[in-house]
């Protein structure tokens, strides 16, 4: 007989979980139709693809001691690169702005307004990356011979590492937006970091010409083994003698990733519901004001 409240408790409990699943989805697919309609933003993307293209295009000869074209590994890498800025560039930097323009205040008002605004981001995210990918990939191969996986293997390792390392980027740059300034000293405050990583990690050339010490930072940071993953999904096996460990070292790829995205969610929504906490009409009115006269944004008429 106490079986039965039980379970009603349960459903009840999931409800809230789905509606939020569901308001997400929505909102997600809102957002991903304002992109297609918005030539500048998708414009930033094309740039990304084809700066990655121009430079895999100059660069020339053979990853040393592997036999394979450096063009690849380059490809590869910025494969890498592009998922983990859309996560720690992209996401940030758009959190930093909807909030100063008042959307943490909305959801204030929203039950389960967080967890459906992580969603809808979320998708927004995958989707793009998942286009810009394929993309990079499908244009590398047309105009500089660029890599592709070989065989369904190679495939379903492009596919788990594109999702985990997605997985491990996205709620870190969530956290990250809850707790940068202005839209204004966002792209100061993350594009340095986030350069070094592309330097550091192994995206760009081989990293084992780098000393040591500077392996066993980047090795702590996601970066490095979503570039490794790609790696092994795009490059022919010879390549794993450019690797640190002879090897392409997947388990340890999906480890890392995998932890770095539990510590992403962990710091996500608290982080942001922080922040919307902090949020009231008089900070956004402040926050407007001091914009208005540094000259940031236009003075609204009548103001």
């Amino acid at each position: 007989m106490n079986d039965t409240p039980t379970t009603e408790g349960r459903a009840g409990a999931h409800r809230p979980v789905r509606r939020s699943c569901r308001a997400g989805l929505l909102r997600g697919s809102i957002e991903l139709r304002h992109l297609l309609r918005n030539p500048k933003e998708l414009s930033g993307h094309l740039t990304n693809v084809v700066v990655a293209l121009v430079i895999a295009g100059y660069v020339s000869g053979d990853v040393p001691g592997t036999g394979v074209p450096m063009t690849h590994l380059v490809l590869a890498g910025f494969a890498a690169y592009l998922l983990f800025q859309i996560g720690m560039i992209s996401l940030p930097q758009l959190l930093v702005t909807e909030r100063e323009e008042g959307a943490l205040l909305r959801l204030r008002a929203t039950p389960g307004g967080i967890p459906a605004y992580l969603v809808a981001k979320c998708l927004l995210l995958v989707v793009t990356a998942a286009v810009t990918l394929a993309l990079l990939l499908a244009a590398g191969a047309l105009l500089v011979d660029g890599p592709l996986p070989r065989g369904p293997a190679g495939w379903l390792t492009l596919l788990w590492v594109t999702a985990l390392g997605l997985l491990a980027v996205v709620p870190l740059g969530a956290a990250i937006g809850a707790v940068l300034p202005n839209p204004r000293e966002a792209l100061a405050l993350i594009m340095l970091p986030t350069m070094g990583l592309l330097v550091t990690s192994g995206a760009v050339f081989p990293i084992t010409s780098l000393p040591g010490p500077v392996q066993q930072v980047a090795s702590v940071f996601p970066l490095k083994w979503m570039a490794q993953g790609l790696r092994s999904a795009l490059l022919p096996d010879s390549a794993r003698a450019a690797e640190p460990a002879g090897s392409w070292e997947l388990p340890m790829v999906a480890l890392v990733l995998a932890a770095w995205a539990v510590i992403g969610f962990l710091l996500a929504i608290p982080l942001l519901r922080r922040a919307a906490r902090r949020e009231s009409g008089s900070r956004l009115s402040a926050r407007h004001s001091r914009a208005v006269r540094s000259g940031a944004v236009p003075e609204r008429a009548g103001s």
